[in-house]
């Protein structure tokens, strides 16, 4: 009996750090509404950098190039690519007097390395304000450079911006990738708002020329494949330069991995980057990881037992209601609703997903960005 109090105990403890974590932490991105940006019209480079995306290019640039927005430029990034990826880009530059091309050819020094892929693209953009996207993402909306742009102030040297999947009907893994999707978006405009913000996504990213330079660019991690967003917000972004934007003609959308091997390989790369983020981020990511790990272990060693279990069953319903509160309000403000319908199984789903990862990088570390 003394186990399995202490086992009790420690359940409470846990579903109050998961409390904690829904309501107060994640709290500060869904229960509040986002304050409407002044337009801007200051000029704007739109970065895209692509590797063997010739059919993504014909498929998505057009939705940049009808950008709504007065004044921008498209630098379109040519990473060594070996279909007829430049010679896309050559066709719509041909079209376009606002599209420049950056050929970029492999070197030994930077075999492979998006980075100095991105580096070379930043120094070729003419504007201060840089605005970066996947070559297979679309802008939801003609006014997506618009609603980005308008965070940029004096201050704002940073926007965080969202990265949407493509919904599949009746396909697990499509509401898997998406609630990670979302669970992740909810985490970093939610650390920015309070202030401690530590990554965003390529997909949907701004920065300014300034700011990139100011942080020595991607030198401090070069020789790291990942982490071009996530490692150069962890070291650039604090609470005074950090702005987020999820208006939801700001969002971009790409279409999903359709295999969990492929899903596998490209979360590998992904959670690869965590290591080298700042320790309060890390530790903030590890304690919700372990909570969540925790609380479901307890939770079932208690029911088996039928030790307390009113209480633990109340507390059960209460992160419950907590949780579908929080993430309620957030996959309405990232138009993932649907997703809700299956909370409790795609959080266990993803946890061993993620202990699967955790345990595979252990053993090899992903190299290649693409």
């Amino acid at each position: 009996m003394i186990l399995l109090d202490v086992i009790f105990y420690s359940f409470v403890v846990v579903a109050s750090i998961q409390v904690v974590y829904y309501g107060v932490l994640f709290g500060s991105f869904s229960f509040k509404e986002e304050k409407t940006s002044k337009q801007k019209s200051s000029p704007v480079s739109v970065l895209v950098c692509a590797k063997n995306e010739a059919e993504n290019l014909k498929q998505f640039l057009p939705s940049i190039l009808n950008q709504s927005y007065k004044d921008f430029e498209i630098v379109l990034i040519n990473d060594a690519s070996i279909d007829d990826t430049l010679e896309i880009m050559e066709g719509f530059a041909e079209k376009h007097d606002n599209i420049k091309i950056v050929n970029v050819k492999n070197i030994e020094a930077f075999w492979a390395n998006k980075k100095y892929a991105l580096t070379l693209g930043i120094k070729a953009a003419k504007h201060d304000h840089l605005l970066f996207t996947d070559a297979d993402c679309q802008p939801v909306s003609n006014h997506w450079i618009s609603e980005m742009a308008s965070h940029f102030s004096n201050e704002n040297t940073i926007v965080l911006g969202y990265g949407a999947y493509n919904k599949i009907k009746n396909s697990f893994l499509n509401k898997i990738i998406r609630y990670e999707t979302l669970l992740t978006a909810i985490q970093y405009f939610s650390f920015a708002k309070l202030g401690i913000p530590f990554m965003g996504v390529g997909r949907n990213l701004a920065y300014s020329r300034e700011e990139f330079f100011k942080t020595n660019g991607f030198i401090k991690h070069i020789d790291i494949r990942s982490g071009d967003d996530d490692l150069f917000i962890n070291e650039a972004a604090n609470s005074k330069n950090t702005s987020i934007c999820y208006t939801k003609d700001s969002f971009t959308t790409s279409n999903p991995k359709t295999t969990f091997n492929q899903w596998f390989r490209q979360k590998r790369r992904h959670i690869s980057t965590a290591n080298n983020y700042k320790f309060i981020h890390k530790a903030l990511l590890a304690l919700f990881y372990i909570s969540q790990i925790l609380f479901w272990t307890l939770l079932t060693i208690l029911l088996i037992n039928q030790s307390y279990w009113q209480f633990t069953l109340s507390l059960l319903a209460f992160r419950l209601i907590i949780q579908y509160l929080s993430i309620g309000f957030s996959a309405k403000k990232l138009n993932e609703i649907d997703v809700l319908y299956l909370l409790p199984l795609l959080e266990l789903f993803l946890i061993g997903f993620q202990l699967t990862i955790f345990i595979a990088n252990l053993i090899s570390k992903p190299k290649y960005w693409k």
